[in-house]
């Protein structure tokens, strides 16, 4: 079920043999990021249960979900990135079918992310499937 973009991550994931160098691709993925636009992060967009300052701003488009996030650190915002391909051009209707735990568990993200780290990405997923609810 995941996209295109999503699975060429996995197959990155699945090159890289240490964790060392996965976390060191989910900060390039950060960094390669478009940044959101800074009058966007306001408390509307911004994710509760992140340890770091997140924002997530919804874009709707043809029936098709989309968004901008960002994030003050980085690895965060490598997270971010993932997030944006495995949901991004996913018809609306279809974001709470995907399974964001196993998708990611691929990735092997939940044994080496910190719990505050978990915590916050798990938030991101909710709120990304709170938001595309209401669309």
């Amino acid at each position: 079920m995941a996209t295109p973009a999503f699975e060429d991550i996995a197959e990155t994931f699945d090159f890289l043999d240490d964790w060392e160098e996965r976390y060191r691709h989910v900060i390039e993925l950060g960094k390669a990021m478009e940044p959101m636009d800074p009058s966007l992060q306001v408390p509307a967009t911004k994710v509760e249960g992140c340890a770091s300052q997140v924002w997530i701003m919804p874009r709707i488009e043809a029936g098709r979900f989309g968004f901008q996030g960002d994030s003050d650190a980085l690895i965060v915002r490598g997270l971010i990135a993932i997030l944006h391909a495995l949901y991004s051009g996913v018809p609306v209707g279809e974001v709470a079918a995907i399974d964001a735990s196993a998708e990611l568990g691929r990735l092997g993200l939940e044994e080496h992310l910190s719990a505050q780290r978990s915590n916050g990405l798990r938030a991101m997923v909710e709120r990304i499937r709170l938001l595309a609810a209401a669309a």
